[in-house]
């Protein structure tokens, strides 16, 4: 049976995913690919990721 998941949760924990590889020194364009498939992201949210981190420094963490 598959779970409901409220709307931008995936994308949350995607951000959170990514905080995490980038301060492993991590490279951010893969880490956002990569978050894309691993949470089935839409295209809107990988826009979103894309400007946040662009607009907030490679390093930004996002508020919990």
């Amino acid at each position: 049976m598959a779970t409901i998941v409220p709307p931008g949760e995936m994308a949350r924990k995607a951000m959170h995913w990514i905080s995490e590889g980038v301060k492993e020194g991590k490279e951010l364009p893969p880490l956002i690919e990569e978050a894309a498939m691993r949470f089935n992201l839409s295209p809107k949210d990988v826009e979103f990721l894309k400007r946040f981190y662009k607009e907030n420094g490679e390093g930004a963490k996002p508020a919990d």
